[in-house]
């Protein structure tokens, strides 16, 4: 469990699609101040969904080999495939012309955006994918075992350890912040795609084989 959660939580932390916002959030006139309300937000969901999942499991993990162990491998290995489609089409786009797209309205206000707003930007642009797949490993977890706790807790950690690494920097050294934000923002930006494809195939094969193993030994 440990394992799985720590990858889940890593394609996470790396997802472009969500830091993309939180680095905007950043380098705004607010950004400290948004930055951790985004932060707060982001932390709140992931706990949100473990918590969620535990109390529909009622910190009764299902035994193996039975039919709700089975559904959940079988759906990590149906989100492992869905990941590994998204990363070969991703990969087939490439170097292709895109069209424009228009700026999302929230993004030509975001110097004055409030701390409320940029609280509940952080669970909508939160790699949902990703974090099916880690309640397809929650809900074996079982709170008696100190090994699961540890990777709950890790998963959520892990999971925002970029965003929170990124906010302690702009908060302790804002001004060295801002130039390695500005230069982290625009490598993300430049570097989307290539790294949409190795974060999709590469979770996405995980996923597979993952699941197939346990399928295979249970």
């Amino acid at each position: 469990m440990i394992l799985d959660l720590t990858v889940i939580g890593l394609g996470i932390a790396l997802s472009p699609v969500s830091l993309t916002p939180f680095l905007l959030i950043l380098t705004s006139k607010r950004g400290v101040r948004n930055g951790a309300a985004f932060m707060l937000g982001w932390l709140v969901s992931l706990a949100a969904v473990v918590a969620v999942t535990l109390t529909i499991t009622q910190d009764n993990p299902p035994k193996p080999s039975s039919a709700p162990s089975v559904t959940a491998l079988v759906i990590k290995l149906l989100i492992g495939l869905v990941l590994i489609f998204f990363g070969v089409r991703q990969r087939r786009r490439m170097g292709r012309p895109k069209p424009p797209k228009k700026t999302p309205r929230w993004e030509t206000g975001i110097d004055n955006m409030s701390m409320v707003f940029a609280f509940a930007l952080a669970p909508l642009t939160q790699a949902w994918g990703m974090i099916a797949a880690g309640v397809t490993v929650i809900v074996n977890a079982n709170l008696d075992s100190w090994q699961d706790d540890l990777a709950l807790v890790l998963f959520c950690l892990v999971a925002s350890s970029v965003v929170i690494t990124l906010e302690l920097v702009a908060t302790f050294r804002p001004e060295a912040a801002r130039a390695f934000t500005t230069t982290v923002r625009a490598w993300v930006e430049d570097h989307t795609d290539q790294v949409l494809v190795v974060l999709f195939l590469g979770l996405g094969l995980y996923l597979v084989a993952s699941s197939i193993y346990y399928l295979a030994t249970s």
